[in-house]
């Protein structure tokens, strides 16, 4: 029997109707719980476990156990498909990821195209999905996810993160046809590595753009809503009745075309976005996942209690799956968590 929380992304009328919200939290699986941090130390690194298999259905599991949140999300990178594409992958500590080559100027000779594929990384991701599952209720829905395209190709392009992501910007500019080229791979590995988590026995899954908030609305149109509705429409047709969660972080006044284009099950929200104009500018059936700040849960106190309930009389008329705007901070105490959980759960 399907969980609340994917009752809610089917739309179905019981689950607006439910004493309760379905929760979970992105990164829910990560730094601020002591048993991820322990487990972490002892594989030696973050892509180590990665793909150890056993040891990522573990963190994956952890915040279900602790927390008996509705969904548990893979835990993994959106890097792994820029590593299935033949970029060299790893992390530096305190720093972030690091790719090698970057694409800035291999993209526009065409040395890229030249990159190995490693479509074997996905194995282990999907491994992972299949031990998770296993190990959850029927009550739990299982979440895969991968990164949209723009956000993906930011990473690739620079080697690295970045603030503005000004070397995929300029090179989207410089040469949009070569960039083009690099959306268009991202695609069609996304596709592969979300069906494949789908036959693993992922329930619904969310598509994360990051960095969906530095583009002009002509860019927005073309390297986000363009993309994403071309995986959303083949996840559709190959794996009908799945949904897909959209996360265009930062997206802000592109948020309607976004939800009307893309074709996405769901809209996901960051902590910016007002519930008033959400109603206005989205179909009331759709269901929208948020936004409570992550800084607020980090932060604690009588705030956070009024800003739960504010959320959860925001969205009482519409599906909605309560998350926070972002991903938890990894210094957010448990004992936030608890108690947002206890404000959720009625206690």
């Amino acid at each position: 029997m399907p969980g609340l929380l994917l009752d809610t992304l089917n739309r179905k009328p019981d689950a607006l109707k439910a004493r309760r919200r379905p929760v979970w939290l992105m990164r829910q699986a990560g730094r601020y719980l002591p048993e991820y941090r322990e487990l972490r130390a002892e594989k030696g690194g973050f892509l180590e476990l990665v793909y150890d298999s056993e040891a990522a259905a573990e963190v994956t599991l952890q915040p279900i156990r602790r927390f008996g949140f509705d969904g548990a999300i893979l835990f993994s990178d959106i890097l792994i498909v820029p590593h299935a594409l033949g970029q060299d992958l790893w992390f530096e500590a305190g720093e972030g990821p690091r790719l090698a080559p970057p694409l800035a100027t291999e993209l526009v000779d065409g040395a890229w195209q030249g990159l190995e594929r490693a479509f074997q990384h996905f194995d282990p991701v999907y491994r992972t999905v299949e031990l998770t599952r296993a190990q959850l209720g029927e009550e739990t829905t299982m979440l895969g996810f991968a990164g949209s395209p723009w956000t993906v190709a930011t990473y690739m392009v620079a080697g690295r993160g970045s603030k503005d992501q000004g070397a995929a910007r300029s090179l989207a500019w410089r040469d949009p046809e070569a960039f083009a080229s690099l959306i268009e791979a991202i695609e069609q590995a996304t596709v592969q590595y979300l069906v494949g988590q789908i036959d693993a026995g992922a329930e619904a899954v969310q598509l994360f753009d990051s960095w969906a908030g530095s583009l002009s609305p002509a860019q927005f149109e073309r390297w986000v809503i363009a993309p994403n509705a071309r995986i959303a429409a083949a996840l559709h047709e190959r794996r009908p009745g799945v949904p897909v969660m959209g996360f265009p972080k930062g997206a802000g006044a592109k948020l309607p075309a976004y939800a009307r284009e893309t074709g996405v099950d769901a809209l996901c929200i960051d902590e910016t976005t007002q519930a008033s104009w959400i109603h206005r500018q989205i179909a009331p059936e759709m269901p929208v996942q948020g936004n409570l700040d992550p800084m607020l849960l980090l932060a604690g106190g009588p705030e956070l209690e009024g800003a739960v309930r504010g959320i959860l009389s925001d969205f009482a008329d519409r599906p909605h799956i309560f998350n926070l705007g972002h991903g938890i901070d990894k210094e957010t105490p448990i004992a936030h968590v608890e108690r947002l959980l206890a404000i959720l759960r009625g206690r």
